[in-house]
Protein backbone atom coordinates (compact mmCIF):
# COMPACT_ATOMS: atom_id res chain seq x y z
CA UNK A 1 0.00 0.00 0.00
CA UNK A 2 1.55 3.58 -0.95
CA UNK A 3 0.51 7.15 0.75
CA UNK A 4 -0.61 10.05 -1.72
CA UNK A 5 1.82 12.36 -1.63
CA UNK A 6 -0.27 14.40 1.64
CA UNK A 7 -1.56 11.90 2.77
CA UNK A 8 -1.03 8.40 4.81
CA UNK A 9 -2.34 5.48 6.00
CA UNK A 10 -3.04 4.72 9.54
CA UNK A 11 -4.96 2.20 12.10
CA UNK A 12 -6.78 4.71 14.00
CA UNK A 13 -8.85 3.99 17.53
CA UNK A 14 -12.20 5.57 17.05
CA UNK A 15 -13.67 4.70 21.06
CA UNK A 16 -12.62 2.18 23.50
CA UNK A 17 -12.67 -1.34 23.18
CA UNK A 18 -13.25 -0.77 19.69
CA UNK A 19 -11.23 -2.77 17.00
CA UNK A 20 -8.72 -0.08 15.14
CA UNK A 21 -9.64 0.68 11.72
CA UNK A 22 -7.45 1.29 8.56
CA UNK A 23 -7.86 4.94 7.25
CA UNK A 24 -6.55 7.21 4.89
CA UNK A 25 -5.85 10.44 6.54
CA UNK A 26 -3.42 14.23 5.75
CA UNK A 27 0.20 13.52 6.38
CA UNK A 28 0.73 15.26 9.99
CA UNK A 29 3.27 18.19 9.46
CA UNK A 30 5.92 19.21 12.15
CA UNK A 31 5.63 22.05 14.48
CA UNK A 32 8.43 24.80 15.23
CA UNK A 33 9.81 21.90 17.85
CA UNK A 34 9.27 18.32 16.11
CA UNK A 35 10.29 16.05 13.89
CA UNK A 36 8.05 14.65 10.81
CA UNK A 37 9.19 10.67 10.76
CA UNK A 38 8.59 8.10 7.88
CA UNK A 39 7.80 4.99 10.18
CA UNK A 40 9.64 1.74 9.88
CA UNK A 41 8.11 -0.64 12.56
CA UNK A 42 6.74 -0.09 15.83
CA UNK A 43 6.15 -2.55 18.07
CA UNK A 44 3.22 -3.39 19.81
CA UNK A 45 2.87 -3.46 23.86
CA UNK A 46 0.50 -4.37 26.36
CA UNK A 47 -0.18 -0.40 27.18
CA UNK A 48 -1.35 -0.22 23.46
CA UNK A 49 -4.30 -2.66 24.78
CA UNK A 50 -4.71 -0.34 28.06
CA UNK A 51 -5.76 2.36 25.89
CA UNK A 52 -7.90 0.13 22.98
CA UNK A 53 -9.62 -1.40 25.42
CA UNK A 54 -10.65 1.32 27.53
CA UNK A 55 -8.83 0.94 30.52
CA UNK A 56 -6.59 4.22 30.76
CA UNK A 57 -8.86 7.40 30.89
CA UNK A 58 -8.94 10.07 28.84
CA UNK A 59 -6.96 9.01 25.79
CA UNK A 60 -7.11 12.06 22.84
CA UNK A 61 -10.03 10.45 20.32
CA UNK A 62 -9.72 9.18 17.68
CA UNK A 63 -6.06 8.13 18.39
CA UNK A 64 -3.54 6.42 16.29
CA UNK A 65 -1.89 3.86 18.98
CA UNK A 66 1.68 2.78 18.96
CA UNK A 67 4.47 4.25 21.48
CA UNK A 68 7.70 1.82 20.11
CA UNK A 69 8.16 3.27 17.03
CA UNK A 70 11.32 3.43 14.73
CA UNK A 71 11.90 5.70 11.61
CA UNK A 72 13.77 7.98 9.37
CA UNK A 73 13.57 11.82 9.78
CA UNK A 74 12.20 13.50 6.96
CA UNK A 75 11.57 16.62 7.34
CA UNK A 76 11.69 19.03 11.09
CA UNK A 77 10.53 22.63 12.47
CA UNK A 78 12.77 25.43 12.32
CA UNK A 79 13.20 25.06 16.19
CA UNK A 80 15.42 21.70 15.61
CA UNK A 81 18.98 21.98 15.69
CA UNK A 82 20.12 18.24 16.81
CA UNK A 83 18.26 15.88 13.88
CA UNK A 84 19.35 15.85 10.73
CA UNK A 85 16.92 14.64 7.07
CA UNK A 86 17.56 10.58 6.84
CA UNK A 87 18.69 9.83 10.78
CA UNK A 88 17.13 6.88 12.23
CA UNK A 89 15.15 7.07 15.01
CA UNK A 90 13.08 5.78 17.97
CA UNK A 91 10.15 7.39 19.85
CA UNK A 92 9.31 6.13 23.15
CA UNK A 93 6.08 6.73 25.58
CA UNK A 94 6.69 9.97 26.65
CA UNK A 95 6.02 11.70 24.24
CA UNK A 96 5.85 15.62 25.91
CA UNK A 97 6.66 17.45 28.71
CA UNK A 98 5.90 21.27 30.31
CA UNK A 99 9.62 21.38 30.94
CA UNK A 100 9.23 23.80 33.67
CA UNK A 101 7.42 22.06 36.45
CA UNK A 102 9.29 20.79 39.90
CA UNK A 103 9.37 17.70 38.01
CA UNK A 104 10.72 18.60 34.73
CA UNK A 105 13.74 20.29 36.24
CA UNK A 106 14.97 18.13 38.70
CA UNK A 107 15.75 15.16 36.47
CA UNK A 108 11.96 13.80 36.64
CA UNK A 109 9.85 14.68 33.35
CA UNK A 110 8.56 11.56 33.70
CA UNK A 111 6.80 12.73 37.13
CA UNK A 112 5.07 15.78 34.87
CA UNK A 113 2.01 16.52 35.95
CA UNK A 114 1.11 17.81 32.29
CA UNK A 115 3.06 15.26 30.50
CA UNK A 116 1.36 14.01 26.57
CA UNK A 117 1.97 10.17 26.18
CA UNK A 118 2.68 8.78 22.63
CA UNK A 119 -0.48 6.81 21.10
CA UNK A 120 -2.73 8.44 23.95
CA UNK A 121 -2.57 11.94 23.75
CA UNK A 122 -0.34 11.93 20.93
CA UNK A 123 -1.00 10.07 17.50
CA UNK A 124 1.19 7.26 17.11
CA UNK A 125 3.46 4.49 15.50
CA UNK A 126 0.57 2.41 13.75
CA UNK A 127 0.90 4.77 10.75
CA UNK A 128 2.90 5.36 8.15
CA UNK A 129 3.94 8.55 9.35
CA UNK A 130 3.84 10.72 12.79
CA UNK A 131 5.62 13.99 13.92
CA UNK A 132 7.25 13.97 17.77
CA UNK A 133 8.92 16.64 20.27
CA UNK A 134 12.38 16.27 19.41
CA UNK A 135 13.42 16.13 22.85
CA UNK A 136 11.94 13.41 23.39
CA UNK A 137 13.24 11.20 20.24
CA UNK A 138 16.70 8.62 20.68
CA UNK A 139 19.05 7.80 18.10
CA UNK A 140 19.36 4.19 17.72
CA UNK A 141 22.33 1.94 17.77
CA UNK A 142 23.09 0.68 14.32
CA UNK A 143 23.77 -2.88 15.78
CA UNK A 144 19.85 -3.22 15.65
CA UNK A 145 17.19 -3.48 12.57
CA UNK A 146 14.54 -1.68 12.34
CA UNK A 147 12.11 -4.56 13.86
CA UNK A 148 14.98 -5.47 16.42
CA UNK A 149 14.80 -1.69 17.66
CA UNK A 150 10.80 -1.42 18.00
CA UNK A 151 10.68 -3.29 21.83
CA UNK A 152 13.36 -1.30 22.89
CA UNK A 153 11.42 1.65 22.88
CA UNK A 154 9.11 0.69 25.66
CA UNK A 155 9.87 -3.01 26.80
CA UNK A 156 13.16 -1.65 26.87
CA UNK A 157 12.78 1.28 28.63
CA UNK A 158 10.10 0.34 30.98
CA UNK A 159 12.15 -2.97 31.92
CA UNK A 160 15.15 -1.00 32.42
CA UNK A 161 13.32 1.28 35.00
CA UNK A 162 11.98 -0.83 36.80
CA UNK A 163 15.51 -3.00 36.80
CA UNK A 164 17.37 -0.22 38.33
CA UNK A 165 14.99 -0.17 40.90
CA UNK A 166 15.93 -3.52 42.68
CA UNK A 167 19.36 -1.81 42.92
CA UNK A 168 22.23 -4.62 43.65
CA UNK A 169 19.56 -7.25 44.56
CA UNK A 170 21.16 -10.55 43.70
CA UNK A 171 18.29 -12.69 43.45
CA UNK A 172 15.02 -11.19 41.37
CA UNK A 173 12.02 -12.79 40.09
CA UNK A 174 9.54 -11.47 36.92
CA UNK A 175 5.67 -11.89 37.17
CA UNK A 176 4.85 -12.18 33.74
CA UNK A 177 7.47 -13.44 31.06
CA UNK A 178 6.45 -11.05 27.68
CA UNK A 179 8.04 -8.65 25.85
CA UNK A 180 9.90 -6.36 28.53
CA UNK A 181 10.85 -10.06 30.77
CA UNK A 182 12.93 -11.33 28.01
CA UNK A 183 15.03 -7.93 27.69
CA UNK A 184 15.10 -7.61 31.49
CA UNK A 185 16.32 -11.83 31.77
CA UNK A 186 19.61 -10.81 29.47
CA UNK A 187 20.52 -7.71 31.34
CA UNK A 188 20.26 -9.94 34.64
CA UNK A 189 22.15 -12.74 32.88
CA UNK A 190 25.21 -9.83 31.60
CA UNK A 191 25.49 -8.62 35.60
CA UNK A 192 25.37 -11.95 36.68
CA UNK A 193 22.12 -12.04 38.43
CA UNK A 194 19.91 -15.19 39.44
CA UNK A 195 16.01 -14.92 37.83
CA UNK A 196 13.25 -16.46 38.95
CA UNK A 197 10.51 -16.23 35.89
CA UNK A 198 6.76 -16.60 37.32
CA UNK A 199 3.65 -16.78 34.34
CA UNK A 200 0.49 -18.01 33.61
CA UNK A 201 -0.14 -21.36 35.69
CA UNK A 202 0.24 -23.98 33.58
CA UNK A 203 2.01 -21.56 30.57
CA UNK A 204 4.94 -23.68 29.88
CA UNK A 205 6.06 -22.08 26.62
CA UNK A 206 6.58 -19.04 28.28
CA UNK A 207 8.50 -21.37 30.79
CA UNK A 208 9.84 -22.74 28.03
CA UNK A 209 10.47 -18.76 26.92
CA UNK A 210 12.28 -17.84 30.52
CA UNK A 211 14.35 -20.78 30.63
CA UNK A 212 15.89 -20.30 27.23
CA UNK A 213 16.42 -16.32 28.55
CA UNK A 214 18.56 -17.71 31.11
CA UNK A 215 15.94 -17.97 34.28
CA UNK A 216 17.30 -20.06 37.33
CA UNK A 217 13.91 -21.25 38.03
CA UNK A 218 10.61 -20.87 36.27
CA UNK A 219 6.87 -21.61 37.51
CA UNK A 220 3.86 -20.61 38.16
CA UNK A 221 2.30 -17.31 39.89
CA UNK A 222 1.35 -19.21 42.62
CA UNK A 223 4.08 -21.08 43.39
CA UNK A 224 6.97 -20.37 46.23
CA UNK A 225 10.28 -20.49 44.59
CA UNK A 226 13.07 -22.47 46.12
CA UNK A 227 14.65 -19.78 47.36
CA UNK A 228 14.32 -16.41 49.26
CA UNK A 229 13.96 -13.30 46.75
CA UNK A 230 15.92 -9.98 47.13
CA UNK A 231 13.28 -8.09 45.05
CA UNK A 232 10.38 -9.35 42.62
CA UNK A 233 9.29 -6.85 39.36
CA UNK A 234 5.32 -7.37 38.35
CA UNK A 235 5.03 -6.94 34.77
CA UNK A 236 1.63 -8.45 34.06
CA UNK A 237 -1.49 -6.65 35.17
CA UNK A 238 -2.72 -8.55 37.63
CA UNK A 239 -2.93 -6.93 41.14
CA UNK A 240 -3.40 -10.16 42.99
CA UNK A 241 0.38 -10.86 42.35
CA UNK A 242 1.32 -7.96 44.48
CA UNK A 243 0.43 -9.98 47.90
CA UNK A 244 2.13 -13.21 46.09
CA UNK A 245 5.41 -10.88 45.56
CA UNK A 246 5.66 -9.69 48.65
CA UNK A 247 5.78 -13.09 50.38
CA UNK A 248 8.17 -14.21 48.57
CA UNK A 249 10.65 -11.63 49.02
CA UNK A 250 12.85 -11.54 51.69
CA UNK A 251 12.75 -9.08 54.76
CA UNK A 252 14.16 -5.41 53.57
CA UNK A 253 12.74 -6.91 49.94
CA UNK A 254 11.25 -5.47 47.16
CA UNK A 255 8.78 -5.68 44.99
CA UNK A 256 8.39 -3.37 41.68
CA UNK A 257 5.25 -2.83 39.77
CA UNK A 258 6.35 -1.95 36.31
CA UNK A 259 2.75 -1.55 34.70
CA UNK A 260 0.98 1.78 33.74
CA UNK A 261 -2.35 -0.13 35.05
CA UNK A 262 -3.35 -3.33 36.72
CA UNK A 263 -6.14 -4.60 38.29
CA UNK A 264 -7.09 -3.75 41.79
CA UNK A 265 -4.70 -5.07 44.58
CA UNK A 266 -6.79 -7.17 46.95
CA UNK A 267 -6.31 -6.35 50.79
CA UNK A 268 -3.68 -8.75 52.22
CA UNK A 269 -1.69 -8.96 55.76
CA UNK A 270 0.27 -6.44 56.97
CA UNK A 271 2.61 -8.88 58.33
CA UNK A 272 3.53 -9.76 54.95
CA UNK A 273 4.60 -6.03 54.42
CA UNK A 274 6.33 -5.97 57.65
CA UNK A 275 9.88 -6.56 58.11
CA UNK A 276 10.47 -3.37 55.99
CA UNK A 277 10.00 -4.75 52.87
CA UNK A 278 9.20 -1.77 50.16
CA UNK A 279 6.46 -1.89 47.47
CA UNK A 280 6.85 1.21 44.52
CA UNK A 281 5.39 1.46 41.09
CA UNK A 282 7.61 2.89 37.81
CA UNK A 283 6.21 5.62 36.27
CA UNK A 284 7.13 6.09 32.61
CA UNK A 285 10.43 6.94 31.76
CA UNK A 286 13.20 9.54 31.57
CA UNK A 287 15.30 10.83 28.94
CA UNK A 288 18.15 9.42 31.00
CA UNK A 289 16.91 5.89 31.37
CA UNK A 290 16.82 6.24 27.54
CA UNK A 291 19.94 7.25 26.97
CA UNK A 292 21.76 4.76 29.28
CA UNK A 293 20.04 1.79 28.04
CA UNK A 294 20.31 2.40 24.37
CA UNK A 295 24.05 2.73 25.28
CA UNK A 296 23.90 -1.04 27.36
CA UNK A 297 22.17 -2.63 24.72
CA UNK A 298 24.34 -3.38 22.15
CA UNK A 299 27.01 -3.70 25.40
CA UNK A 300 25.20 -6.68 26.43
CA UNK A 301 23.88 -7.52 24.04
CA UNK A 302 20.60 -7.78 23.84
CA UNK A 303 18.84 -10.16 21.48
CA UNK A 304 15.03 -9.43 20.94
CA UNK A 305 12.84 -12.09 20.27
CA UNK A 306 10.07 -10.55 17.38
CA UNK A 307 7.52 -12.02 15.38
CA UNK A 308 7.10 -8.97 12.34
CA UNK A 309 2.93 -8.34 11.20
CA UNK A 310 1.95 -5.81 8.15
CA UNK A 311 -0.14 -2.71 9.65
CA UNK A 312 -3.18 -3.71 8.60
CA UNK A 313 -3.11 -7.08 10.93
CA UNK A 314 -2.83 -4.76 14.05
CA UNK A 315 -6.11 -5.95 15.91
CA UNK A 316 -4.27 -9.53 15.15
CA UNK A 317 -1.53 -8.64 16.79
CA UNK A 318 -3.49 -6.94 19.77
CA UNK A 319 -5.97 -9.89 20.24
CA UNK A 320 -2.54 -12.51 20.55
CA UNK A 321 -0.84 -10.02 23.10
CA UNK A 322 -4.47 -9.99 24.90
CA UNK A 323 -4.40 -13.81 24.93
CA UNK A 324 -1.06 -14.73 26.04
CA UNK A 325 -0.04 -16.28 22.33
CA UNK A 326 2.85 -13.92 21.64
CA UNK A 327 6.79 -15.18 22.28
CA UNK A 328 8.55 -11.56 22.38
CA UNK A 329 7.44 -8.82 20.80
CA UNK A 330 4.70 -8.37 18.17
CA UNK A 331 6.14 -5.56 15.36
CA UNK A 332 3.97 -3.76 12.61
CA UNK A 333 5.50 -2.53 9.27
CA UNK A 334 3.82 0.01 7.18
CA UNK A 335 3.03 -1.68 3.99
CA UNK A 336 4.07 1.24 1.35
Amino acid sequence: MSALNDSMHAMVLEGPGQAVQMRCLLRPQPGPDELLVKIAACAVCRTDLHVVDGELPDPKLPIIPGHEIIGRVVAYGANVRNFSIGERIGIPWLGWTCGHCRYCRSGQENLCTTAKFTGYQIDGGYAEYTVADARYCFRIPATYSDVEAAPLLCAGLIGYRALKMTEDAERVAIYGFGAAAHIVAQILAHQRRKLFAFTRPGDTGAQDFAGRMGAAWTGDSGMVPPEELDAAIIFAPVGALVPAALRAVRPGGLVVCGGIHMSDIPSFPYDILWHEKRLVSVANLTRRDAEEFLALAPEVPIRVTTESMPLSQANTALTRLREGKLTGAAVLIPES
